[in-house]
């Protein structure tokens, strides 16, 4: 009725329209219309075909826009509502793979549509000074957006394969008492060694609400640690790993490796599992997976990371040779790490972790603290995405755990929760204990401690107790540390002790007594002096250390 009244455009008037039929139009005409094409299909693929070419291929890549669109923003909805879901997607296996596929399909289906957005500029009718610029703007335009899509399918992949080789293939695990608890094991594997010889042990134990951290760190020399009630090694040691001065913790992965697997059929490392089971005996709590770092390829996850960043209380050695092994004294050293503020790259952070020449293994221990504070601290998106093959491909090297890769949504998650809370610390040595105490340790003793170190790092009472303050109860109990604090004397008035300063607040050692400011050629003289007590006196707060 109406509608007939409309007058419709006859065939001479389609054939002047600029952008569908392109011949007509001046050259400045043509050369807007090719930008506008490549404009169109970089930001709304499928558009540059339903307006100037095949309409049907048009219409069919706008509904896939459009499908993308809307992933993009369920995406974006999970990541601000549940972003563990969305972790989960992206790292499960059989979804990750159907995530590959899509936008590897995705950029195949893009790169196809700027070629017949390249047909449909016609490039023999534009200006030939025109003719590079826009086959430039194409190919940016394809390699932004095709491109991003197909390098995103790679990274996805590469991510796919580390997953896999990392992680094993086991159930979920449960929070116990609303806390994730692993053991990280750094250790040395060889060609020279069967099983991996532990070189630092600690428990994380991670609140599974809020991320507040606290990492537990027991001596490599710990003697007569208890295996856990359901463990198999307590059958050969019903009293505790105590056959005399070589059953030190560290001497369980080999051991168990060596003479004593049929206790685990079925059980990828068994010295991985046995060590776990004495370290949940000990400390009186129930840990539920390892993650086995080895410390030679360490070093390659720290570059790819790009270093870390950290503050030194004193300076410290890279070893020589060793000299004499029984008094710890080596040759020459290869370098120093000088006290103040520092960027390490993996040689030189693997050495800061290891290094124990001129001090006590409890120093290390604090300063292995620091560097994992280091990483878990400068380890953020940004980092990850922009070194992410990297990181990933030196991930397969150093990392194994039984962690189940199922669940990684939900530790990464918690992992962002955790970043920028100060985990609270304790070790079962100085400054937490007496020298002596890992030789003759009491299981009483650490087991209220461990108790009362996860009470402040849990739930409630963890907003309560700030990140970096010491609490030191009255008679009995023990204390509370944050990384890198020195100890406080308990209050003999009851209650709790005055707040220490943060961990970062402690002012490094860079002068001799007498005022002179120490140098690395100080340290080499007074070693070819054989003055190695003077040294000891200069590096004696190298166990200080804080995470920038």
């Amino acid at each position: 009725m109406g509608s007939s009244n409309i007058r419709q455009p006859g065939p001479g008037a389609l054939l002047t329209d600029p952008v569908r039929y392109p011949a007509s139009a001046s050259p400045g005409v043509r050369t807007k219309r090719a930008f506008m094409l490549v404009l169109l299909t970089l930001l709304v693929p499928g558009s540059a075909q339903l307006v100037a070419g095949d309409r049907r291929l048009g219409r069919t890549a706008l509904r896939v826009t459009l499908c993308v669109w809307a992933a993009l923003l369920l995406a974006l909805a999970l990541l601000l509502l549940n972003r563990t879901l969305l972790i989960n997607i992206i790292t499960n296996p059989v979804t990750s793979l159907v995530v590959v596929l899509l936008l590897a399909a995705l950029a195949v289906g893009w790169a196809l549509l700027f070629i017949n957005t390249l047909r449909l500029i016609r490039p023999v009718l534009l200006a030939p000074p025109a003719r590079p610029a826009v086959g430039i703007a194409l190919v940016l335009a394809l390699v932004l957006g095709s491109g991003s899509l197909g390098y995103a399918a790679y990274l996805l992949n590469i991510g796919r394969n580390a997953i896999g080789t990392i992680f094993s293939s086991g159930p979920a695990i449960e929070p116990v008492e609303g806390r994730y608890n692993f053991l990280m094991i750094g250790g040395d594997a060889g060609d020279d060694r069967t099983g991996r010889r532990p070189d630092s042990l600690s428990v994380l134990s991670v609140d599974a609400k809020t991320g507040q951290t606290a990492i537990i760190s027991i001596p490599r020399n710990f003697q007569n640690a208890q295996f856990s009630a359901d463990s198999p090694m307590r059958k050969i040691y019903p009293d505790g790993y105590d056959c005399g001065d070589e059953c030190l913790i560290n001497a369980i992965n080999t051991e168990v490796t060596n003479e004593h697997t049929d206790l685990y059929p079925g059980v990828a490392d068994p010295g991985a599992q046995a060590t776990l089971e004495a370290v949940s005996g000990t400390l009186g709590m129930d840990i539920q997976a390892y993650v086995l770092v080895d410390m030679d390829g360490f070093s390659k996850l720290i570059d790819a990371m790009g270093g870390i960043r950290i503050k030194a209380g004193g300076w410290v050695p890279i070893s020589g040779e060793t000299i004499d092994e029984a008094n710890g004294i080596h040759g020459m050293p290869l370098g120093w790490i000088p006290a103040g503020d520092n960027k390490l790259d993996g040689y030189h952070a693997l050495w800061y972790g290891r290094s124990r020449e001129f001090v006590d293994d409890y120093a290390r221990i604090a300063r292995q603290q620091c560097v994992q504070q280091a990483m878990l601290k400068q380890l953020d998106p940004a980092t990850l995405l922009a070194k992410f093959e990297d990181i990933a491909d030196a991930g397969t090297k150093v990392v194994d755990s039984n962690i189940s890769s199922s669940q990684l949504g939900s530790f990464l998650d918690l992992a962002m929760k955790a970043k920028g809370k100060e985990a609270k610390r304790l070790t079962l040595g100085p400054p937490d204990f007496d020298p002596t105490f890992s030789t003759n340790p009491d299981f009483d003793e650490i087991h209220k401690r461990v108790d009362q170190l996860l009470a402040s790092a849990s739930g409630p009472q963890a907003a309560g107790v700030q990140d970096d303050v010491v609490v030191a109860p009255t008679a009995g109990g023990g204390h509370v540390q944050a990384a890198g604090q020195a100890l406080l004397p308990r209050p003999h008035n009851g209650g709790v002790a005055q707040v220490s300063p943060t961990p970062s607040d402690f002012t490094p050692v860079t002068t001799t007594p007498d005022g002179e400011p120490i140098t690395e050629e100080m340290l080499n003289e007074l070693k070819r002096e054989g003055n190695e007590q003077a040294i000891r006196d200069l590096v004696a707060t190298n166990g200080q250390c804080a995470a920038l």
